[in-house]
Order: C-alpha cells, then sequence, then structure tokens
C-alpha cells in the first residue's frame, strides 16, 4: 500500500469519527408511490408496545443506526415503541463509547428483555440490568441462530447437547438469566439429558440490507455479511409480525437475486449512510469484505489493518505473544490434518491465525466463521466477523448448521483455565458490568473434535527475552487457577467424548488427559518449580517420563519457522 492510499483510509476514518453522531431521523423518502418506503421516525412508529424485536449483525457490521437513534428518539419524545424484548445474537453494542450501535436503545421503559449470546459490548445494556431496570438472558449464539430459523419454520424449540455441564445446565449452573436470577429460564433438561431452548416468537425484525428497489424487493448484493436477517425476518412473518429494512441505496427492479421478496416487508427506510461495515457505506463499498472482489489479499488486509490502527482497536502484541503464537501453530499443525474445518476466535487465538495464513496452511484447511462468511482471511478489530476476500457468504444459522455437522478444530481465547481443564471466558467479575457472555464458545466446543485454548500466562504478566529463552519478571495475577470462577468449557466431558485438548500460554503448553493437566512443553528459560508449579494453584501433572519437553529452538526463535501440514 503506498502513502498516498493509506493517508486517503486515514482521513476517510478521521471523517467517519468527526461525523458519527449525525443522523437525519426525518430523512428524504425517494420512493413517493410507494407506502412500504418510510423515513425511520415512521418506521419505529410501527412498531408495537411490548414486541419481540429480532436484530442482525456483528462488531462493526450491519449496524442499522438509523432505525436505532429513531426508536430511542421516538420513544424520549412520544412513550413509544416501549416495553421490548430485544433478542441479539451477537455482539453489536459499542462499548459505551460508538454511536448508532444497539445501546442508542438501553432506556428504561424502551426495553425490558435483553436476550444475547455475548454480551461485553452493551454497556449500556449492562448498566440498566446491574440496576434492575432490565431482566438479561444468555443463550448460546450458535443455538439462538437455530432457534431463529426453526420459529422461521414454525418450530418454538431447539433440542441439542449444547451446554452439559456449564453454567448453562441447571443442574450445575444457573441456566439462562443472568439478571434477575429468578427470571424465566429458557433451557430445559430432558429426560435423556439433553437440552430443549426456546425462544418467545419475534414478531418484529429489524435489519440493515445493501439496496431496495422501487417495489419493495431487497437485496444483499455486496453486503459484508448476512448474520440473522433472513432468519429473523422469516420468523416474524410465520408469527405475524413485520420487517423492517433499512437500506443504503435505491435500485431498479432486478438489480441482483432477490433476497426478500417485497410482499415480506412492511417498511423500507433509506438512509444514504446506512454502512456496509465500520466506517464504510453501502454506496461506497469495499469490494474486498465481499464476493468477487478486484483487489488482492493482501491488499484487503492493509486496508483494514489502516482502519484497526487508527481506531486503536486491536491490541498492540508483543514478541512474547508471538511466541506464544509460534507454539500453539507447531502444536496445531503437528495434530491437524489438511482439509479440516476450523474455526479461530479473537484475540491470542488471531495471532495463530496470521501465522497460519503466513506458512501457507490456511489454505489447505477448511475455514469456519460463525456469522457465515467462508473463503478468504477472518478480517480483525472493527470488522470480525467480516472477511477479506471470502468466497462464500451465508447466513450465520447456516454456518452453524455446518458446524453441528461438522468441526475437526477450534482455536479459542481464555479467562481462567483450571485443574480440571475447565475454561472461563463467560465471566470477568460480579455483576452483569463484568459480564462477557460466551458468544458461539459452548456451541463451538460442544462440536469440536479438537481444541486449542489460548491464554496469557498470568494477567499483566511480564517477560524478558533473550534470543533464545524467556524468563518471568511478574507472574502477573493468575489465569491458571484450581477453580475457574464460571465454566463455559467442562474438560470432564470433552475428555469423555475423546476430544483432544491442549492449552498455550508464554510459559510452555498443557494437555488434558486422564490423569489431569499435563505439562507437555516448557519454554527455555523457565523454571519449573518456580514460574510454573509455585506460581499457580491450578494442580499440574508432568509427563510420565518426568520432564516437559523443551519448545524447540526454532518455535523459540521463530528462525526456519516454517509450518505444513501433513496429508
Amino acid at each position: 500500500m503506498n502513502f498516498f492510499t493509506k493517508t486517503a483510509i486515514q482521513l476517510h476514518t478521521l471523517k467517519w469519527l468527526m461525523t458519527w453522531r449525525k443522523h437525519n431521523n426525518h430523512c428524504v423518502v425517494p420512493v413517493k408511490d410507494n407506502p412500504k418506503f418510510m423515513t425511520p421516525w415512521q418506521a419505529a412508529g410501527i412498531i408495537p408496545p411490548g414486541a419481540v424485536m429480532g436484530t442482525s449483525g456483528l462488531g462493526g457490521n450491519q449496524r442499522c443506526s438509523a432505525m436505532y437513534w429513531a426508536m430511542r428518539e421516538r420513544f424520549q419524545a412520544e412513550g413509544t415503541p416501549k416495553d421490548l424484548t430485544i433478542v441479539s445474537v451477537g455482539g453489536q453494542g459499542g462499548r459505551g463509547k460508538i454511536p448508532g450501535t444497539l445501546e442508542e436503545i438501553a432506556l428504561k421503559g424502551l426495553i425490558r428483555r435483553f436476550i444475547t449470546g455475548h454480551s461485553e459490548t452493551f454497556k449500556a445494556q449492562l448498566k440498566m440490568a446491574d440496576a434492575g431496570d432490565l431482566e438479561l438472558q444468555i443463550l448460546p449464539q450458535g443455538t439462538l441462530t437455530l432457534l431463529l430459523k426453526a420459529q422461521g419454520e414454525g418450530v418454538d424449540h431447539v433440542i441439542n447437547r449444547t451446554g452439559v455441564g456449564t453454567f448453562l445446565d441447571p443442574r450445575v449452573g444457573r441456566g439462562t438469566p443472568l439478571v434477575p436470577e429468578n427470571a424465566e429460564q429458557l433451557v430445559e433438561v430432558l429426560e435423556d439429558g439433553s437440552f430443549k431452548y426456546h425462544l418467545p416468537p419475534i414478531d418484529v425484525a429489524v435489519f440493515n440490507a445493501p439496496a431496495a428497489d422501487r417495489k419493495g424487493n431487497i437485496y444483499f448484493k455486496d453486503c459484508a455479511v448476512l448474520c440473522e436477517s433472513l432468519e429473523i425476518a422469516r420468523a416474524a412473518k410465520k408469527n405475524g409480525g413485520k420487517v423492517i429494512v433499512n437500506v443504503g441505496l435505491i435500485v431498479e427492479e432486478g438489480y441482483d437475486e432477490i433476497g426478500i421478496a417485497a410482499d415480506d416487508v412492511d417498511a423500507v427506510v433509506y438512509w444514504r449512510d446506512t454502512e456496509q461495515s465500520a466506517t464504510i457505506k453501502h454506496r461506497a463499498k469495499w469490494d474486498c469484505l465481499t464476493l468477487n472482489s478486484r483487489k488482492t489479499e493482501k491488499e484487503g488486509l492493509a486496508r483494514v489493518k489502516v482502519i484497526n490502527a487508527f481506531l486503536k482497536v486491536t491490541p498492540r502484541r508483543k514478541a512474547v505473544d508471538s511466541l506464544l503464537a509460534r507454539l500453539g501453530t507447531y502444536i496445531f499443525v503437528q495434530n491437524a490434518k489438511k482439509g479440516d474445518h476450523v474455526d479461530i476466535g479473537v484475540g491470542l487465538p488471531e495471532e495463530v491465525s496470521r501465522l497460519l495464513y503466513e506458512n501457507g496452511v490456511l489454505k489447505d484447511l477448511t475455514m469456519i466463521n460463525e456469522s457465515g462468511v467462508f473463503g478468504g482471511v477472518a478480517a480483525p478489530g472493527v470488522f470480525f466477523g467480516a472477511a477479506v476476500n471470502p468466497t462464500e457468504i451465508v447466513s450465520s444459522a447456516e454456518a452453524f448448521c455446518r458446524i453441528y455437522k461438522r468441526l475437526d478444530w477450534a482455536i479459542l481465547g481464555a479467562l481462567q483455565i483450571d485443574s480440571s481443564g475447565n475454561v472461563n471466558v463467560s465471566k470477568r467479575g460480579d455483576g452483569a458490568r463484568n459480564y462477557v457472555g460466551p458468544g458461539g464458545f459452548i456451541d463451538l466446543i460442544t462440536n469440536a473434535k479438537s481444541l486449542l485454548f489460548c491464554s496469557a500466562w498470568g494477567d499483566r504478566a511480564q517477560f524478558e527475552l533473550t534470543p533464545d529463552t524467556i524468563k518471568v519478571t511478574d507472574s502477573g495475577k493468575a489465569k491458571f487457577v484450581d477453580v475457574v470462577d464460571e465454566i463455559t468449557f467442562n474438560g470432564s466431558e470433552a475428555l469423555r467424548h475423546g476430544k483432544k485438548v491442549f492449552y498455550i500460554t508464554h510459559v510452555g503448553a498443557f494437555q488434558l488427559t486422564d490423569r489431569g493437566m499435563e505439562l507437555i512443553y516448557i519454554m527455555p528459560g523457565i523454571d519449573l518449580q518456580k514460574d510454573i508449579l509455585d506460581a499457580t494453584s491450578m494442580k499440574i501433572v508432568l509427563p510420565e517420563s518426568g520432564e516437559p519437553e523443551l519448545v524447540p529452538g526454532f518455535v523459540m526463535t521463530g528462525k526456519g519457522f516454517n509450518m505444513t501440514l501433513p496429508d
């Protein structure tokens, strides 16, 4: 990427920051002779009191900002819409910082119940829950998409074994309610031990799509994601409800294959600044974030990196994190094979993904993305959920249907890991405001045959690297503990189902075995007794040989680090 392109993207991002609160609830309706076309204010007015509203999107993708602003301001002016239940599968909040997200509607009286898989980005909703003004329900993200799909087919439940032995299991955990604890359970344990999940009927669907024609047909051409658009629209119509679509383009009929027919759409809201993805308008779409890109992967990734760096949303990784990623990549390549279906999570797992890409390994794998975007390279930061140069875009429900059929590996992060191999990714601390939610984690760990967790050895731990050793200078707050604060992954269940489970960290690597958490690799320079055994309350077992294997030099230094998968 040359200097001028980089500067242009930075200026584009700066303009977005300077105008990101700009909106017009009464913007001009471009189609005068079709009553389906409404202003955001008018569309907010057709949402009935007490409705169950389904939304679609993930991260910075597919935000329906025009509608969220209109709902908020119409409620403030007229007291309607009100008492809504919101069903939001993925993280569509702004972390209390970015306007135009679902956090706009976090007002007492406007919403009364919030059902989601990933809660961390919804700071305003979490604050409401802590104040006793909002019921908060947590479901596995994949199961939630399948419930939406089922409603569109006239079925009110999903039966699976997702969540057995975790906090979602009412026999050992709290089930779906987070706040208040005595709220309705949306999961029931059946006689055979499987779970029956249900969801209140969706009767309003609100989402963003690229375009509509003058009849009101909706088109998804050049979208970055589909997420739950199709499922919530079908569910709303099946339940006798309304479908409201916010578009960024008005096109001629036949523009592309119709995504949703006009007969199934109750309101079309045109707003010219509707986004394809964070900072990027549909009217000025980036083809590298959708199908049939004319740009190379390298150029697309460079563009995404410029925006993430400008917004400072991706962490600055250190050399020790690259070391951890090399160890994770090394262990993955030792155990995986060509053609494996793999899902990679956010955080440190993204560093493993980067190395797999740089080593040419990704092209030998079938990469799974729970947002429904396949092929290309997963986009990080504000673009999470999209991909650079994808080859296929399907709904998130379709993606999870595939995950439930086959998933060979999941490479995921962790907040805590314990003596039984249990993992907590859902709870940072007390209160709703410290609750992360599992996202699609529980669906992934239920279906994956093998798992590789990447975690820092300690929170804010400090290390000193030499060319061929690593030393711990401050072990930080322990992340490897005797008992995790909340079970999002159950180690015993994994062993019972014959899964391979690895845990990669800065000091070495563990594998979950029938004997316990076995330290299989140790980094050069790490003192086994002082830096590992004495530094954690987690019960650790050593290999039957008595000593863990030393991490190879080429993994430690990165020199000659060339990975390929066996056939």
